[in-house]
């Protein structure tokens, strides 16, 4: 009996030459897929260079232009995918304070020519839209939380319907922060109503912050990073930083590209799905993974006039909070819970590490007009199509600062 060759499913990713593509054209090629990746013509190196490795040789490589609807339209002909991962638009909160216009031309404009596009050409095809966690922008977490967001924005629209509103899932309310934020909500609903009037096959992911080795330098994260080893090796006397005490739930990029896969394979039309890591931490401890990552034994901290001081930062802190129980070290814990805060008003810390001490500076150039507070997900819905975590922060951490010496995933 003549054996039936299986066909390969034909995927499409938009936007392939940015960090996130290679990360998921690799998932989808382990699995068997057939992968084309669409690259923004004037934007991305062709091929990325994170594409120029014996691995990504499947990969087919397209020009086109989110701004140009003809040139979707060709790229989708050439391609005919059977399923469609949106990863292109720009992607910096901080960037879209700077150039909202910018921000929305990519993000909105780009996003209706795109289903457009997919709409006419290739209406078969399952369409993942990749969202963002910056579309829930301010969640409550307690009264006293509510009283100082109600201070500080004058309002909170919508109320909470529960305090805390923490973790976030699927139904909390989205309250963005940014226009970067503002442009995801506007992709999230709109291609929500092309599955409600037009039948797409669309899925919405709303994706946590995700890292790992090859994250660009304008993102904090790999600021902190290239920081802690210039501050090793002598290049630098300091560390430069924005906000200290932002809470971000951070996965690993290869967790999230996963659950993009799962989604396609798995995710019900029209319905949104939270993709996180059930955990948060805050920037100013990933700032002190890293230095421990690179050689650092922190001791203590404290501001730089000696007040504020924390003893052993780096220990666990086991106890719950909100009745959530998530792997953080002993700073955060008094972050979160004890009224600590770090602020402008400091200047910066003193660190007392065993190999000297170790100076941090804050820059009020590197604080967002508007910034989130804290932020962990509730991923249950995706964790029922198979959805997991496998990567603690500790190792996101560790490959960027081995991507420093080792070069592209």
């Amino acid at each position: 009996m003549r054996e039936t060759t299986k066909t390969q499913t034909k995927a499409l990713i938009t936007g392939i030459g940015g960090f996130v593509g290679p990360y998921l054209a690799r998932n989808l090629i382990s699995h068997g897929y057939q992968v084309t990746g669409l690259i923004q013509t004037g934007v991305d190196a062709n091929p990325p260079p994170a594409l120029d490795r014996e691995e990504y040789r499947p990969v087919a490589l397209i020009p086109f232009d989110l701004s140009e609807p003809e040139s979707i339209s060709k790229a989708l002909d050439a391609a005919q995918p059977e399923v469609l991962f949106h990863l292109a638009g720009f992607s910096s909160v901080k960037g879209s304070f700077d150039d909202p216009a910018l921000t929305f031309q990519a993000n909105c404009r780009g996003m209706e020519n795109l289903l457009e596009a997919v709409r006419k050409t290739a209406p078969g095809c399952k369409f993942i839209f990749v969202g963002s966690s910056e579309e829930y922008g301010l969640q409550i977490c307690s009264e006293r939380h509510y009283q100082w967001a109600l201070e500080t924005f004058k309002t909170v629209s919508p109320s909470p319907n529960r305090i805390p509103e923490l973790p976030v899932c699927e139904l909390n309310h989205l309250r963005p922060l940014s226009p970067y934020a503002v442009s995801k909500v506007y992709g999230d609903y709109l291609t929500r109503t092309y599955w409600a009037s037009y039948g797409l096959n669309a899925v919405v992911a709303r994706a946590f912050n995700h890292e790992g080795a090859g994250r660009g330098y304008n993102y904090v994260t790999s600021s902190i990073i290239r920081q802690c080893i210039q501050l090793r090796d002598g290049l630098i006397d300091s560390i430069r930083i924005g906000n200290v005490g932002a809470f971000r739930d951070w996965s690993h990029v290869e967790d999230i590209v996963e659950g993009y896969r799962l989604l396609a394979e798995k995710g019900a039309a029209g319905e949104v799905y939270v993709l996180g890591s059930r955990r948060m931490n805050s920037v100013l401890t990933y700032l002190l993974l890293g230095l421990c990552e690179v050689g650092y034994d922190i001791e203590a901290l404290e501001t730089l006039y000696g007040e504020k001081r924390v003893d052993a930062p780096m220990n666990p802190d086991p106890d719950p909070l909100w009745g959530l129980v998530f792997d953080k070290p002993c700073i955060d814990g008094q972050l979160l819970s004890n009224g600590l805060c770090y602020g402008l008003a400091d200047r910066g810390l003193r660190l007392h590490t065993r190999q000297g001490e170790v100076k941090i500076v804050f820059d009020p150039s590197l604080f967002r007009p508007t910034d989130i507070p804290l932020m962990i997900s509730n991923p249950a819905k995706a964790e029922k199509l198979g959805y997991q975590i496998r990567h603690s922060l500790q190792d996101i951490v560790r490959d960027q600062v081995g991507f420093s010496r080792l070069g592209y995933p």
